[in-house]
């Protein structure tokens, strides 16, 4: 029998990048080339001027007293919980939904990552459910500040006092959000921030940075990002290489002029897709973000939820619009962690945002027209298939 070759379905193109990164590099391109050519011509590429002034920058902006920079939001993680000395038979509480360095930093020091679930309104770790995941072993809660909302800090600052246990913050997507007035990042001990390119403020590579109001501590950080040497060839304490380059640190200091405006810009786009989301009828067809009471959202993601996401993330590919998943899978049902002995059914919400979450384009060079064309390619989804 013959058989008749099919032409294969092409490819939607997109409308539009998820991320617009180079939107972002031609509104601010004379200033990050005059910045990274004064570094090449200055030729102190590690641990230059650059990165002491944005180190201050930073600590000012946010309003912590100290900041110390390093090579990736993955390492902050890392050298907060060595600054703490946190190793094996240890236990470092936090959330199984988030990025995997998260809990990677605390397994990869041989300590026990402890779950409590999220609450499924904010993506945040629930504060009412951490006093019973402590034990006699617990060294640090890790609370994450996921798409760009602040954990409810005050909560678990006061089960953190209560029990005398420091606090680690995971702020690697919220720089900038705030809780009860105050910016993440200032809470706990340590505040652990990413500069990943897609972040709000963004290097041109890897970059992380850790916030502390302790000098000791910060000295500590300090010490740790080199090799844990004070003095040239003479090593204090076991450390590691984790130093921000001063390339990145310039073009992080131009883009952090820029960060409020970026932030208003993205907060901006989230109130027309609620807008345009109520004008096609959507509010009870999809659960949008929700900002708590005397907090302000980042929106380093704009993520919602739906019982549909597959089908619809499928729907808007095929119209040319682009979305991502964070996260699909909870890490207590990841492979790399089934040690830990969790199963299905452990962190019910966790799992329920993994299957249910889907995020759209909200960085601020979007155009009304382009966030038209993404809330109309969704009420077209739902209006093709009611249900």
């Amino acid at each position: 029998m013959t058989q008749t070759a099919t032409t294969p379905s092409p490819t939607p193109r997109m409308q539009f990048p998820f991320l617009d990164l180079q939107a972002q590099f031609r509104s601010i391109r004379a200033e990050v080339m005059e910045a990274v050519t004064g570094v090449l011509e200055s030729q102190k590429c590690v641990l230059g001027p650059e990165v002491g002034a944005f180190e201050k920058e930073v600590a000012d902006y946010v309003g912590a007293k100290f900041a110390v920079s390093c090579a990736s939001g993955t390492d902050a993680l890392l050298l907060a919980l060595m600054a703490l000395e946190i190793g094996p038979g240890d236990e470092v509480i936090t959330t199984p939904f988030t990025f995997v360095a998260t809990i990677g930093s605390i397994a990869r020091l041989g300590a026990r990552p402890v779950f409590v679930d999220i609450d499924p309104v904010t993506f945040n770790i629930d504060p009412a459910q951490l006093a019973a995941a402590i034990t006699p072993r617990t060294r640090a809660l890790m609370p994450v500040h996921l798409f760009g909302l602040a954990a409810e800090m005050d909560p678990i600052m006061a089960v953190a006092a209560e029990h005398n246990i420091p606090v680690v913050e995971d702020a690697a997507q919220a720089i900038g959000a705030t809780c009860n007035g105050r910016q993440v990042g200032t809470f706990g001990a340590f505040g652990c921030f990413s500069f990943f390119p897609s972040k709000n403020l963004g290097a041109a590579g890897d970059g992380g940075l850790v916030t502390a109001n302790s000098a000791e501590l910060a000295d500590r950080l300090r010490v740790l990002r080199g090799h844990g040497s004070r003095a040239r060839y003479y090593y204090d304490i076991l450390g590691t290489n984790s130093r921000l380059d001063s390339i990145q640190a310039a073009i992080l200091r131009v883009k952090l002029r820029y960060l409020d405006r970026w932030s208003e810009g993205r907060r901006r786009n989230a109130a027309t897709y609620a807008q345009l989301f109520t004008e096609f009828g959507l509010v009870d067809r999809i659960t949008s973000p929700s900002t708590p009471a005397n907090h302000t959202h980042i929106y380093n993601q704009y993520t919602i939820r739906t019982p549909r996401r597959d089908e619809l993330k499928s729907h808007l590919y095929a119209d040319g619009i682009p979305s991502e998943i964070y996260y699909p899978l909870p890490l207590h049902l990841q492979r790399a962690f089934a040690y830990l002995g969790h199963k299905a059914g452990d962190f019910p919400h966790s799992e329920a945002a993994g299957d249910h979450v889907l995020s759209l384009p909200i960085y601020p060079e979007l155009t009304p027209e382009q966030l038209r064309a993404i809330a109309t390619s969704v009420a077209g989804f739902f209006s093709q298939t009611p249900g």
